[in-house]
């Protein structure tokens, strides 16, 4: 991916959600031509001149001092993770990692810890959203990872393009967000990455929704929250998730989803528990 392109997207796309009246200045209403803050503006409120901050826009940040970074960031009103990401783009060699052509491997002993958790529907995500470790309840709620090809087996092709995924989340369009928004920050990270070049590719030719959240620049990493399926078995789900990065390993992270004690999205997952032991049984 085009390092200099993305850091002049990502500032362009933060300077047009702002208003003039969002930071304290005049707001001149119909004479002005462009949505969102003028450079001039921008570059008035973080201290740098005009011709400075066009030069950023424009991908010339490789020199840029973290001084200005967080200048810029103040005006642009830019979150942690706004901030984290900017400097990643800006500064691409003091945090530029070069990611592995070899399957990534998962620690034998987070593989038992999985299946050890029988109550509670549990995925490892690496690389680029793939799904690269799961539990037997993870596989009866979101679907059977083991049976997709190796290839298939990713967050963002699945919230995408595969039908049954985005039928399971109630709440798709938040869903979709956050995976856009996760890959977007890896992708800060990664520019070099011709895999995630090859999915971002992908997803943009064979989804509008996708090729539009992506051209918004939105970064986060929303590491829990509530989320809301309808699942074809058991009908409708609340489930809360908590997402750990591991300590051993920054790119992998665990994620664990459970239901309230006694309420009736635990009963489901009670139900799914069951039938997926007996399925399992079954099949020996």
């Amino acid at each position: 991916m085009d390092q200099r392109a993305e850091l002049g997207e990502f500032l362009r796309s933060r300077r047009g959600r702002l208003r003039p009246a969002d930071v304290g200045l005049p707001d001149h209403g119909r004479h002005r031509r462009v949505p969102g803050l003028r450079r001039e503006e921008l570059a008035l409120l973080a201290g740098v001149s005009v011709a400075y901050y066009t030069r950023l826009e424009q991908g010339n940040g490789q020199n840029v001092s973290m001084e200005v970074l967080d200048a810029i960031a103040r005006a642009l009103r830019l979150d942690d993770t706004e901030r984290a990401h900017l400097t990643h783009l800006a500064k691409p060699t003091a945090r530029r990692k070069r990611t592995s052509g070899r399957p990534e491997q998962v620690r034998p002993e987070l593989l038992t810890l999985l299946d050890a958790m029988e109550g509670v529907p549990a995925y490892i995500v690496g690389r680029r959203l793939d799904v690269v470790g799961w539990n037997r309840l993870a596989r009866a709620v979101f679907g059977d990872f083991a049976a997709m090809p190796v290839e298939q087996r990713n967050l963002a092709r699945l919230v995408f393009l595969d039908p049954g995924t985005i039928d399971l989340f109630a709440d798709w369009e938040c869903r979709a967000c956050e995976v856009v928004s996760n890959l977007r920050l890896y992708a800060g990270c990664h520019p070099d990455d011709p895999q995630l070049s090859r999915l971002v590719g992908e997803l943009s030719v064979k989804n509008e929704e996708f090729r539009t959240l992506w051209a918004a620049h939105t970064v986060a990493d929303k590491g829990h929250g509530v989320k809301r399926l309808r699942h074809p078995l058991v009908g409708e789900i609340s489930l809360s998730f908590e997402t750990l990065t591991l300590p051993d390993n920054a790119e992998q992270s665990l994620v664990v989803y459970h239901a309230e004690p006694g309420s009736p999205s635990a009963d489901a997952l009670r139900l799914l528990a069951s039938w997926g032991v007996d399925t399992e049984a079954a099949s020996l």
